[in-house]
């Protein structure tokens, strides 16, 4: 077994295989053995299998292996299939799909390979294409345990963020309408290799059993929520007129005042629930196309 958190080895490695690290796939490969373990732990409580997304050189994929029952990770970049086949060898309880992942069908993996399992996502994800994943991840309506994800750490915290804030946004919405977001701890960029610029968060998403609220029509909450943060600088009442998508000014500044709001507040002050109300009162007031 290889100690895969050792900078040493993770070079004997490389250099063996020829491999470099990709700063266009964003590789960065975690070194902290207890952040490793404290993912694993998290990711496999009350779940019997874990789907990794990006496994590297295999050092968390180890972890989860060692207290999962089964893993299964996907991986884009085919240079790691050598070195994998070597680090994770005494596994049988580990297979991966070479795929980019956004390509993947969660609802038929989980059908397929994890039948009657309770199931949990891990990933260290890299920084440029966050975003991107998760909304997947979340959006696919997969019956996930949870998922954990190491991430950037102005990331998390804009999951994680309230309303009122610089890092409250449309992702934020979004996130903890489906999930309930929690930063587990703060990971330091000298705990990888190659060290990152910034430092990074890990986070853990629990997955609603039902949506943090009720809502006539998703497309339309989801419409509204996007077009509030558009233009950060500019009063909702402004934001929503110029998606041209909830009616006049008068009807726009009915719903706001209706919600007993000054009519220059921005879309970043609001609740989930107050979207919630909004997003409703639109469709009750509003025609909108199919």
């Amino acid at each position: 077994m290889y100690d895969l958190t050792d900078p040493k080895i993770i070079k004997s490695l490389c250099a063996r295989f020829g491999f470099t690290f990709s700063k266009g796939m964003g590789q960065n490969f975690i070194t902290d053995p207890s952040v490793l373990m404290n993912i694993a732990a998290r990711a496999t409580d009350g779940a019997d299998g874990v789907i990794e997304i990006g496994p590297g050189f295999g050092s968390l994929t180890a972890a989860l292996a060692s207290k999962a029952e089964k893993v299964t990770a996907i991986e884009l970049d085919r240079r790691l299939e050598p070195v994998l086949k070597e680090t994770l060898a005494g596994f049988n309880n580990i297979d991966i799909i070479w795929r980019d992942c956004l390509k993947v069908d969660f609802n038929e993996l989980l059908n397929t390979r994890f039948a009657g399992m309770s199931v949990s996502v891990a990933a260290n994800l890299p920084y440029y294409i966050t975003t991107p994943i998760l909304m997947n991840l979340i959006e696919s309506r997969c019956p996930f345990r949870r998922i954990i994800v190491m991430v950037q750490k102005e990331v998390a915290q804009r999951l994680c963020a309230a309303p009122g804030g610089k890092d409250y946004g449309a992702v934020t919405v979004t996130t903890q309408y489906y999930t309930k977001p929690e930063i587990l701890e703060i990971v330091p960029a000298s705990s990888f290799i190659p060290a990152p610029k910034v430092d990074s968060a890990v986070v853990s998403l629990e997955l609603r059993g039902e949506p943090a609220v009720k809502i006539k029509n998703e497309k339309i909450f989801f419409a509204l929520v996007k077009a509030a943060f558009s233009q950060r600088r500019k009063t909702l009442v402004n934001c929503l007129m110029s998606s041209g998508k909830f009616g006049g000014k008068e009807t726009i500044e009915r719903a706001i005042s209706s919600l007993g709001k000054d009519l220059r507040l921005r879309g970043e002050t609001l609740s989930i629930e107050e979207f919630a109300f909004l997003s409703d009162f639109f469709v009750q007031n509003v025609e909108f196309e199919n």
